[in-house]
């Protein structure tokens, strides 16, 4: 990373903070002056948890798990959310850059094969100087970027050569079902023009060193209870506006949470038919490497207030992704 370039990019950023438009919903609200805007974030880094995370794609977890890294607030907070307790409100510690390359190392020295930044897009100027410092102190490990998929391409293209694998949802075909879910709309045209920058970055493909992930991008989509049309319009969309040839997750985990659990469709676990009509659907459309999972009854809910959240986890195999 080339000091120089590195800091060009954060005074970008930075600067986005005064008038807030690092994401889609650009509430241009003066965020070095306190002023809060969607995600009620200021300008320190919130970390809600750091752990070796052993529940993400195979390529990603390997044995000694993801470094996954998990941010408070998110700019998408969707109805159904499994990280909830996390990602729809202010928790967590307050963290400067230098303790956030800290916990990047920390997490490399416990044997994680990358650094899995989950919403990282409101705090991205911080995270962004916290990747570079933990660079130049001896961090090896390829930093994933782990989002939403509601990302301006903009501030995509500042992360260029300083992430190694992007990792996005691309959660909403439907306007009108981004809307209900998460207020925006605009959802799909986002998804589409960031992704697509990741593409740019990366190339569409996933490389690999032995069984794990160095560069590339792996597009997940989370299979709705009565969500088949809208994942087929997903689909769509990875097909005829980027590519084919990306390597798509297609996760059958949803579990209603509490805030959901009266909902008419979201208070239901996904049926094995929707799930196995959308994997399908991919395989005929020619998207030919998918991470697939089980339908079962397992409860996939995280417990943020546990010292391991992710518990239910050490019951799945590898064949469960």
């Amino acid at each position: 990373m080339n000091s120089e370039n590195v800091r060009r990019k954060l005074m970008i950023l930075e600067g986005m903070l005064r008038n807030c438009r690092l994401c889609p919903r650009r509430c241009e609200v003066d965020r070095t002056r306190g002023e809060t805007g969607f995600c009620g974030l200021g300008t320190d880094v919130r970390i809600d948890g750091a752990l070796p995370h052993h529940g993400e794609e195979p390529p990603l977890s390997g044995n000694g798990g993801a470094g996954t890294v998990f941010f408070s607030s998110c700019n998408l907070r969707c109805s159904f959310c499994q990280n909830y307790q996390i990602s729809h409100g202010i928790h967590g510690r307050t963290a400067k850059s230098l303790d956030l390359a800290e916990v990047f190392l920390g997490l490399q020295r416990q044997g994680c094969h990358n650094i899995d930044l989950v919403t990282p897009t409101a705090q991205a100027p911080p995270i962004l100087k916290a990747v570079a410092a933990a660079r130049d102190m001896g961090l090896s490990v390829p930093i994933v970027y782990n989002s939403g998929g509601y990302e301006d391409p903009d501030v995509v293209a500042l992360f260029d050569g300083c992430v190694n694998i992007y990792l996005p949802d691309f959660k909403y075909g439907s306007s009108r079902d981004a809307q209900i879910f998460s207020a925006a709309p605009d959802y799909p045209f986002w998804a589409v023009k960031a992704i697509g920058e990741m593409i740019r970055q990366t190339g569409p493909g996933l490389e690999l060193d032995g069984d794990l992930a160095v560069q590339g991008i792996i597009i997940r989509h989370l299979v709705l209870p009565g969500g088949v049309k809208n994942s087929l319009e997903v689909l769509r969309l990875i097909r005829s506006r980027l590519s084919r040839y990306v390597p798509l997750s297609i996760m059958s985990q949803y579990t209603p949470t509490p805030t959901v659990q009266d909902h008419p469709l979201l208070g239901r676990r996904v049926m094995r038919k929707e799930y196995e009509a959308v994997v399908e659907a991919a395989l005929d459309m020619g998207f030919d490497e998918i991470f697939v999972q089980e339908v079962d009854d397992r409860h996939c809910v995280p417990d943020f207030d546990r010292h391991e959240p992710f518990r239910w986890n050490e019951e799945q195999t590898d064949d469960d992704r």
